[in-house]
């Protein structure tokens, strides 16, 4: 309807009209850089692969709030301050006890990050360390709820964080109820980094956009995980395994299957891109760390699936993998529950939207976009009875 009304329309005068807006330059940031023709990425001046194969989590969250690497000392005092800030109140882990068990793990993250401003002052401070200050509760205690959240799902006791140790270590301590191994915790810990930022997506935008009218950064950050939660952002990892879980329940052969579900014009959730034009560079690490986990437990023919898989969409569509599509058998093999994906996601993201949040905060102007209206004008009152 809105497109055939738009004919008659002089677009001239609305030089901006772009469907989900691509293209369309919102923001000036500092915080990443996508090149979509080369497929590389760049979090404030880093390329994502010298991060990955340098960084911790922890250094990359420093970098999104700072524009800068941190000194030793400042890396040291920024572990110290979520390693102090990762417990819950008593109220929100009440709230996760008492929630249904059977409620989708993000709708849970997104309340329980939502109570989280009840329990912090509000002030009328607008420095830049009143705000990294919240960034580091939120972010610290994000892996806290997903853990939890998904022990009292399961009747398992609730771990308690550690007071020390990475949000890698600390994370998969809490969500298994023993240490994780050197591997595992370098595995997860590099997954955090790759999903960190990623530009002006939808969820970002959002954050962006509640910031804007001056709303503080727990809605902003609730707002986000809202965004993500849909299946074209950041639950499509979660429709990856879905699927290739699927095919071992059929015992069907994985080209077939997807050639199948292309001629029924179904999509294949993990590949392409709204932005990258060849392979995204966080799926070549993820792909990587696919391969060796698989072997390491048990789940090669998973990844053999996703090759074959990969192949046919390439042959077929001509287009590559995204995040999502090597994420997901990275997540599995290491034990980590489907519908935990997308929340694994939120809590690697929201160093990134925290550090859209400052910088939007610090030169802010209210988000107003325009609307193309297609609608009918002038129209006559009609009285209800002659309707």
């Amino acid at each position: 309807m809105a497109e055939s009304l738009t004919k008659d329309l002089d677009l001239s005068k609305y030089p901006h009209i772009n469907k989900g807006l691509a293209g369309i330059v919102a923001f000036s940031s500092t915080k990443s850089f996508i090149d979509g023709q080369q497929g590389k990425l760049i979090y404030a001046g880093y390329t994502i692969d010298t991060l990955a194969e340098n960084a911790t989590f922890e250094e990359v969250c420093f970098l999104l709030w700072n524009d800068r690497l941190p000194t030793k000392p400042e890396l040291d005092e920024l572990n110290a301050r979520l390693q102090n800030k990762r417990k819950l109140p008593d109220t929100v882990l009440d709230y996760l006890k008492n929630t249904s068990s059977n409620a989708e793990p993000m709708s849970v993250l997104r309340t329980a990050v939502s109570m989280l401003s009840d329990f912090h002052k509000v002030e009328a401070d607008t420095s830049k360390e009143y705000r990294i200050n919240k960034a580091i509760s939120i972010t610290s205690k994000m892996p806290t709820i997903i853990a939890a959240f998904d022990r009292i799902r399961n009747g398992k006791e609730v771990i308690s964080p550690l007071s020390e140790q990475s949000t890698a270590f600390n994370f998969l301590y809490m969500l298994n109820g023993e240490e994780p191994g050197e591997q595992a915790e370098k595995t997860m810990d590099l997954c955090l980094i790759l999903h960190a930022e990623h530009g002006m997506n939808a969820s970002t935008f959002t954050n962006r956009t509640i910031c804007s009218t001056e709303s503080d950064m727990y809605s902003s950050i609730t707002g986000a995980i809202g965004a993500l939660k849909g299946p074209l952002h950041g639950g499509a990892n979660q429709a990856v395994m879905k699927m290739l879980l699927d095919i071992e329940e059929k015992d069907a052969d994985p080209v077939g299957y997807i050639k199948e579900r292309l001629a029924d014009k179904e999509k294949v959730m993990g590949f392409g891109h709204r932005v990258y034009k060849t392979m995204d560079p966080r799926a070549r690490i993820l792909r990587g760390m696919s391969k060796q986990l698989s072997k390491e437990t048990g789940h090669e023919t998973l990844f053999e699936w996703s090759e074959a898989i990969l192949k046919t969409m390439k042959d077929e569509k001509g287009i590559d993998p995204n995040v999502d599509f090597f994420s997901a058998t990275v997540y599995y093999s290491m034990g980590i529950k489907p519908d935990l994906y997308t929340c694994i996601f939120a809590m690697s993201r929201v160093s990134g939207w925290t550090g859209h949040y400052i910088e939007q905060a610090e030169n802010n102007r209210l988000v107003r976009p325009r609307a193309l209206y297609t609608g009918k004008k002038d129209l006559d009152w009609v009285p209800v009875e002659e309707r």
